[in-house]
């Protein structure tokens, strides 16, 4: 097994953080993301056993559940292309599209205008990146 990594969940979360109009919550107790009032992404809190995030990956669910333990996540939400994902079984070298996840989470419940803004954001950032 891969060492335990509990700061990763602070790195996703920190990166869910940053799209636009996305704010922390914690219904219920849990620690997650959201966009407008619709979660993308619920992350462990520092007393886990195991770092786990959840996130919602319509096209990217099975690589997803690809991972050792990952499954569908329970009370129903596993229907709708949520997946829990314990961290540890991510080797650190791929633990980058764990980010790509959560993006994907947020464009699955974002608003199109939001889902825009985001890849206007992106563009821009790129072409900072050719000058």
């Amino acid at each position: 097994m891969a060492r335990r990594d509990p700061a990763f969940t602070d790195t996703a979360e920190e990166f869910a953080l940053s799209l636009p109009e996305a704010w922390p919550d914690t219904p219920w107790g849990d620690r997650v993301v959201k966009v407008g009032k619709k979660i993308f992404l619920f992350v462990s809190g520092p007393e886990s056993e195991r770092p786990v995030v959840t996130v919602k990956v319509p096209d990217s669910r099975d690589h997803a559940l690809s991972y050792p333990e990952a499954f569908p996540t329970r009370y129903g939400l596993g229907k709708h292309g949520w997946v829990t994902i314990f961290v540890d079984t991510v080797p650190e070298e791929e633990r980058e599209v764990l980010l790509d996840f959560v993006e994907e989470s947020y464009r699955a419940v974002a608003t199109k205008t939001l889902v825009e803004r985001l890849d206007a954001e992106i563009a821009d950032q790129s072409d900072g990146d050719d000058a």
